[in-house]
């Protein structure tokens, strides 16, 4: 993780998404970009709403509009939330891309076959080899008499 290129990180940097989004979007979870609203649920800012302003791919967290602490001299920086305890609420739609990714369905699964259905095609392999088989034997059985 600490060696891996900047592509690799930058995806481990993801959240799972609302229960509306899930519906609209059939993803569970996607990464989070600035932009993104989000809402914290564990931890001391559980409930906070708020927009994606910065993220921090080496710690795998976000900084989220609305969430400041105060410094002793009276500044103010941005606290760090970890992207597992948040939820992505609304998604930043600026990029066409993204959408269209998120908009992708979900491929079908494969059809079960029954067994009787894979019984009978391997009835029909076997009865076919045995076939070959006894075929390219008479035909070796000639050549031997040939000789």
């Amino acid at each position: 993780m600490y060696q891996a290129v900047q592509q690799a990180r930058s995806k481990r940097v993801g959240t799972n998404i609302s229960k509306q989004l899930r519906k609209k979007y059939t993803h569970r979870s996607v990464r989070i970009i600035t932009g993104d609203t989000v809402k914290v649920v564990r931890g001391e800012y559980k409930g906070i709403e708020g927009k994606v302003t910065k993220i921090i791919i080496d710690k795998n967290s976000i900084a989220v509009e609305g969430i400041k602490k105060e410094k002793l001299k009276g500044g103010k920086f941005d606290v760090l939330i970890h992207s597992s305890n948040v939820i992505i609420t609304s998604l930043n739609t600026d990029d066409k891309w993204r959408v269209r990714i998120l908009e992708n369905k979900a491929k079908p699964k494969k059809e079960v076959k029954s067994k009787t259905e894979v019984k009978s095609k391997t009835e029909v392999k076997s009865k076919t080899e045995v076939k070959s088989k006894t075929e390219v034997k008479s035909k070796t059985e000639v050549k031997k008499g040939d000789k």
